[in-house]
């Protein structure tokens, strides 16, 4: 399973060959020692960046791929390298888009813990607990209900799972596939701070700041593949549920540290 990579939007616009470097040159020296380990599969974390501005917001797997950042082309040229090696080697490969990754393990084990991270749902959790002064909002200028960006959000543990399953499916014989990795609908920026305002019972201090470069309007899942190939069955498609559980990990975190 292959999940290394530099994942931040407006990061690979400005600083292009990072990306190109870590997420595509890495991955072909990856795959090279891979087939000369004689690895047969490969599960690989890819992007819902790839698309780019899908028409009409929603993406299914044979949607074109127009990405409009580096990061996502960065992942889309692993994946035509792991469509190329499959197509010559005895090498299969599931390639799951991820959609907008939230949440934490629900029994409080595990969570994100990285340093000045920039994913909506944990930076409102961090503003929530004390640990940042403000949650900015970037654009309230979209074609969106509200204003504020729209996008599929998918709890971590049922992304976790769909790796399992990706997997069992790969090692069951199956050939290779490209999912999307979603639940199927969005939410908006606004949407989702007021749910963590909702969990933590207070209120956020936000701050509207201009678009960034990168950023698509709308970006929600066409996501009844994943479930027919693999069976998979999303066990925590609730933003409540996703929010609290991120809730709980940063009050831990918080605790921890005091």
């Amino acid at each position: 399973m292959h999940f290394a990579a530099h994942t931040i939007v407006p990061e690979s616009v400005a600083n292009p060959l990072k990306y190109y470097l870590n997420n595509t040159a890495n991955t072909r020296t990856l795959l090279e020692r891979a087939l000369a380990a004689g690895v047969a599969h490969m599960v690989f974390s890819s992007t819902a960046a790839v698309y780019g501005i899908p028409e009409g917001g929603r993406a299914r797997e044979d949607s074109p791929t127009q990405p409009i950042n580096a990061y996502g082309t960065s992942k889309l040229m692993s994946e035509w390298m792991l469509r190329d090696v499959a197509a010559v080697n005895p090498f299969s490969y599931v390639v799951l888009r991820y959609f907008n990754v939230a949440g934490s393990d629900p029994q409080g084990r595990i969570g994100q813990s990285t340093p000045k991270a920039t994913l909506l749902t944990k930076v409102a959790c961090e503003a929530a607990v004390g640990k940042r002064e403000h949650v900015s909002i970037f654009g309230c200028d979209y074609d969106t209900p509200d204003g504020t960006g729209v996008r599929d959000y998918i709890h971590v543990e049922d992304l976790a799972d769909a790796h399992l399953k990706a997997l069992a499916h790969l090692r069951a014989g199956g050939g290779s596939e490209v999912l999307n990795c979603g639940y199927g609908h969005g939410y908006s920026v606004r949407e989702v701070l007021a749910a963590v305002e909702a969990a933590a019972g207070s209120s956020l201090k936000i701050i509207e700041e201009p678009r960034r470069a990168g950023d698509p309007p709308t970006l929600i899942a066409q996501a009844t593949r994943i479930r027919e190939v693999l069976g998979w069955q999303p066990r925590f498609d609730d933003l409540h549920a996703i929010v609290s559980s991120a809730l709980r990990w940063e009050r831990r975190l918080a605790e921890q540290s005091d």
